[in-house]
């Protein structure tokens, strides 16, 4: 008896030790960008159709589906509506130690989402960004619009975004 329950006591124990490793161990470098021939110019999200597009000069590159805000319909206006802005953005930053595998940040909000935010008397928001999954989720594409705003997709197809993608693309968000 005291030596199977020091075998589940291991064995929880090394459980233990993987999500911690998992969870907060060294994580692996960011994937390299392509080869100059190999970039995106326009990201196209369309929010009803839960898809996003990656094209060079209006050639698709990649498509794949996506996750939204957890309340996705119409146009981000304060910090906290689970809205994903709507309109034409650029890629302004890159984050490869995210909490989300790689991000791909956007420059919301806008001077038009600021004023608009200002003369309501509320925070428009920020830190939108397009995203892989949670870094605590392994192996899984969560189901469902559960974001706070962002846009996330699969990590395979971050990764293969993220190689594509230089700071300065440009990223449209249509309804």
């Amino acid at each position: 008896m005291r030596r199977r329950v020091l075998i589940l006591a291991l064995i929880l124990l090394a459980g233990l030790a993987w999500l911690g490793w998992d969870r907060y161990g060294p994580r692996p470098p960011a994937p390299q960008m392509a080869p100059e021939a190999s970039r995106v110019d326009h990201i196209l999200i369309e929010k009803s159709a839960r898809r996003l597009t990656a094209s060079l000069d209006g050639a698709v590159v990649m498509q794949t589906d996506i996750a939204l805000g957890f309340a996705p319909d119409g146009d981000k206006l304060q910090e906290g509506d689970g809205k994903t802005p709507e309109g034409i953005f650029t890629v302004n930053r890159r984050n490869p130690q995210s909490a989300f595998h790689l991000s791909l940040g956007i420059d919301y909000p806008q001077p038009d989402d600021i004023s608009r935010a200002q003369q309501y008397g509320i925070d428009p928001g920020g830190d939108i960004f397009i995203h892989g999954q949670p870094n605590e989720v392994v192996g899984l594409t969560l189901p469902g619009d559960w974001t706070a705003g962002c846009i996330a997709i699969s990590n395979a197809e971050m990764a293969q975004l993220w190689s594509l993608t230089e700071t300065g693309t440009t990223v449209e968000i249509r309804p």
